[in-house]
């Protein structure tokens, strides 16, 4: 997956601007962005803030002017390129930054080819777009990790900011889904790898993400659970060992 190369197709008018570069470092954790494209009406002031923004991290600007009032057209021609794009052949996979789920049925359609879609938006975003992606990745989440590094610098000059709370909490509903899925996926004595749990759980529920309920990885948050079992096994290669895990 580090290896494949993505296309990344932005919506302007439905997510915000201030977070771009964190959200880049994030899609080439899972690939090559090698087309970056925006989509938005530039005449508007309402995207202004985009511009500044653009030229530094090599993002394509899409004149999309808005024929009727009420409209995004920008929706239309993110689509279209998307398509054109797909068969293009040129590209393993999408990114699709959008709050909208007007994308619904684009993310399924490029399923359907074999693509890997990869969806960013808010906490906002409907249900149904976040379903039809591989993985879908809060942009809040990403806001956090930046202000972190932030207070950390601040702590040498001035006050530190206030910590900023989890978008998510780890109710009943996480505790079943992580405890099920580890139970699926557990051998004849119940231990599964936990290399394995975290991309099982993603196919339940795509925007699963550790971060989400303010945790760096996947086990610190099963440690917190305290209703599974760890086992940490040496491999006998440089010290490396493989972590399993079994509900207790």
């Amino acid at each position: 997956m580090a290896d494949d190369k993505l296309a990344v197709l932005i919506d302007a008018d439905n997510v915000p601007y201030k977070n771009v570069k964190e959200m880049l470092e994030e899609i080439s954790r899972n690939g090559t962005p090698t087309i970056k494209r925006i989509y938005a009406d530039w005449t508007k002031p309402t995207v202004s803030g985009w511009k500044n923004v653009l030229l530094e991290n090599a993002i394509t600007p899409i004149q999309q002017y808005s024929y009727t009032t009420g409209k995004n057209s920008s929706d239309s021609a993110l689509i279209i390129d998307a398509m054109d794009i797909l068969y293009s052949e040129k590209v393993d996979g999408f990114c699709i930054v959008s709050s909208d789920s007007d994308f619904t049925r684009l993310a399924t359609r490029l399923r359907e080819a074999g693509m890997t879609v990869i969806g960013f938006g808010e906490k906002k975003t409907p249900k149904p777009f976040i379903s039809a992606c591989d993985k879908f990745i809060y942009l809040e989440i990403l806001n956090s990790a930046s202000e972190e590094t932030e207070t950390t610098v601040e702590k040498k000059t001035s006050k530190p900011r206030r910590k900023k709370e989890p978008i998510s909490k780890v109710d009943a509903r996480t505790i079943k889904l992580i405890t099920e899925s580890v139970n699926d996926l557990g051998d004849e004595d119940g231990w599964t790898f936990l290399g394995n749990l975290g991309n099982f759980i993603l196919k339940k529920k795509p925007d699963f993400d550790p971060r989400n309920f303010g945790f760096p990885k996947l086990l610190p948050l099963i440690k917190s659970i305290g209703k599974i079992e760890i086992d940490e096994r040496d491999t006998g290669i440089n010290n490396i060992r493989h972590i399993y895990v079994k509900v207790k």
